[in-house]
């Protein structure tokens, strides 16, 4: 350790020490929805995360008076860099006391490792790819994350921007609720979808050939998504993680594929609430919360809308209606399905958040994603 108290992380006890410490941190935090130990510690894992194939990591701790107090990662990912003609560091997994500095401490020495490897500029929170964990919460803080989404203390805005970043794109999570949904001019959409486009059908996904499925799924989001803010090409092991970490809670009545006469257009992924169950497990999946979590994933009452591409020929034709609709269709016949969450939206996408309107969608939360020239 420097006599900053920064650590640059390196042994197999400090990894657990960089992993628990947001779990210290946010005790007692009631909308702290504790991550399992087993996912966070397979995303800094270089040998297990397939992304790490083409990116590197560097580990910061802070110190003081012998306590852990900040933490940030440094990170490189070589094929976004490739994609978007950048030399582009990310930040990541960065989480503070509140202190100002001691945020300044980790966002220089994460900037000097960027600066080192040649580094131009530093975007994040991504944790650690831009296809995990994204942003810092700036509002709605009295509110439970939805699964996937994280939860922050209020000062993460503020601690960032005076350490010298400034907000680069915002990421708007919208509530939909089959209560103030108006489902009759949903289907009435989708009626007038299905009848300019009669060779359209929707299906849901078939969790039996779930290989062929998520071959599909990926070549559709790859080039739906191609043209946003941020987005690289997901490589087939990436998606194949990613599949692994959804097959065990996704609910196949709420992921639907789209194909005209037989050739698969768009598809929506709807996956159950279970941080309503994760905040119960204290970030622990043994002994017992794995049954928990088997058992309550069919009583959840609300689900996020986390994937949905639509190839860009059918986009602006209403194949996205189509899936809503048939969502909250599902939610109605559930009974107990209230709301989703459609997260993230770019802020960008104007298309996307008059889609999130039409549907009945309230703005719910933001999170933020920084960048500062190095």
């Amino acid at each position: 350790m420097n006599s900053s108290g920064i650590t640059f992380v390196s042994t197999k006890k400090e990894k657990k020490r960089f992993l628990e410490f947001v779990y210290t941190l946010n005790e007692g935090e009631n909308h702290f929805i504790p991550p399992l130990r087993m996912d966070q510690k397979k995303l800094i894992d270089q040998d297990k995360n397939p992304f790490f194939k083409n990116a590197e990591i560097a580990l910061f701790l802070a110190e003081k008076d012998g306590k852990d107090v900040g933490r940030i990662a440094a990170i490189i990912d070589h094929r976004y860099n490739d994609y978007h003609g950048t030399k582009t560091g990310h930040f990541g997994f960065f989480d503070c006391i509140h202190d100002q500095h001691t945020a300044n401490l980790l966002f220089r020495v994460a900037s000097d490792w960027l600066k080192e490897r040649g580094m131009e500029d530093m975007l994040g929170p991504s944790n650690p790819s831009m296809m995990d964990e994204l942003g810092v919460l700036v509002d709605g803080f009295d509110k439970d994350p939805y699964v996937m989404m994280p939860w922050n203390k209020f000062y993460y805005d503020a601690l960032i921007k005076n350490a010298g970043l400034e907000k680069a794109q915002d990421l708007l999570a919208y509530l939909i609720s089959t209560e103030t949904a108006d489902i009759e001019r949903m289907q009435r959409a989708a009626d007038i979808v299905l009848k300019r486009n009669p060779g359209l059908r929707l299906r849901n996904v078939n969790l039996k050939k779930i290989d062929k499925e998520i071959k599909i799924i990926r070549n559709i989001f790859n080039e739906a998504w191609k043209n946003n803010w941020g987005f690289i090409p997901l490589s087939e092991a990436e998606f194949q993680a990613a599949a692994d970490d959804l097959k065990m809670i996704v609910n196949p009545d709420f992921a639907y594929i789209v194909e005209d006469e037989g050739e698969a257009v768009a598809f929506s992924i709807g996956i159950p609430d279970i941080n309503k169950v994760l905040k119960t497990m204290n970030g622990n999946l043994f002994p017992f919360g794995i049954f928990k979590l088997l058992w309550k994933k069919g009583k959840l009452s609300s689900l996020r809308t986390a994937l949905m591409g639509v190839l860009p020929k059918y986009q602006g034709k209403g194949v996205d209606a189509l899936m809503n609709n048939e969502s909250v269709q599902t939610g109605l016949r559930y009974n107990d399905v209230i709301t989703s969450e459609m997260s993230w939206v770019l802020e960008s996408n104007k298309d996307m958040i008059r889609v999130a309107e039409r549907l009945g969608g309230t703005l719910d939360k933001t999170y933020r994603m920084y960048s500062k020239k190095l």
